[in-house]
């Protein structure tokens, strides 16, 4: 590993190594709150001054083994530009999704999709995310995308960036959560609070009771107060605290 480290490390720029941090920390804080899938989901990253080039986890690495040395390098068509784990290819679902995302939406630094079991729950109600509390209501307008089988599909691509639009969530129908953000920081914190939206809600309707819903007129209000133009983004003041979190319990992935 500390081979690894050097001989990526000496090939990239500083702001390239920040990112392979960034990303690493992410793919470690997911299983830490109850979000990862085995070997399987994804969150790339931009490569910062490289256009097209992305990062990426190498298929068959567990989330709590990403380090910043060991993820791939590709390009917007989903080549393999640089492999630090040659025993390792990249997921072709993770390709389709997270390239036609950045493909199209150039504010997005970094895309985050999960398998959870609330994140599928609520994925499979026709209702979708209801505004049951304040945690749900940020989202304000939520993008929902239809199931289409295995994400292989290059054809699919149009479709999930049409249904995605400008939005920060998308709920995949019977399949799972989908989060962006204009940096990585922001882009856990959305999926985060929407995964917290989603335990909630089921939480709730097993109760087997009579739902509070708030009026449309304040789940409007809140979902203003949430946005970036109201306040500092969400997910920017948390990070620092979310690598000392980590550095706590294991510092490998800044390797």
């Amino acid at each position: 590993m500390a081979d690894l480290h050097r001989d990526v490390r000496a090939c990239v720029s500083e702001a390239e190594w920040q990112t392979r941090v960034d990303l690493a920390a992410c793919y470690r804080l997911m299983p830490l709150f109850g979000m990862s899938d085995l070997i399987y989901n994804h969150i790339t990253a931009r490569i910062p001054g490289r256009e097209g080039h992305l990062l990426i986890n190498p298929y068959g690495y567990m989330y709590e083994e990403i380090t910043a040395s060991s993820l791939v390098t590709i390009d917007i068509d989903g080549n393999v530009l640089r492999n630090p784990c040659t025993d390792y290819g990249i997921n072709a679902a993770g390709y389709v999704i997270h390239s036609a995302i950045h493909s199209a939406r150039h504010d997005v630094q970094c895309v985050i999709h999960t398998h959870t079991r609330a994140g599928m729950a609520v994925s499979a109600l026709k209702c979708g995310l209801l505004p049951l509390t304040q945690t749900a209501m940020r989202f304000g307008s939520v993008a929902y995308h239809d199931y289409e089988s295995v994400a292989i599909d290059l054809g699919e691509r149009e479709r999930l960036v049409a249904d995605l639009g400008n939005s920060e969530v998308m709920i995949l129908r019977n399949h799972g959560l989908l989060a962006v953000g204009a940096d990585i920081p922001q882009a856990f914190n959305a999926m985060y609070w929407l995964e917290m939206a989603c335990r909630a809600q089921v939480d709730a309707m097993a109760c087997n009771t009579e739902l509070n819903l708030p009026p449309s007129a304040v789940v409007e209000h809140t979902a203003h107060l949430y946005k970036p133009g109201t306040r500092r983004p969400y997910g920017l003041m948390e990070w620092p605290g979310m690598l000392r979190y980590l550095d706590r319990r294991d510092t490998s992935f800044r390797l």
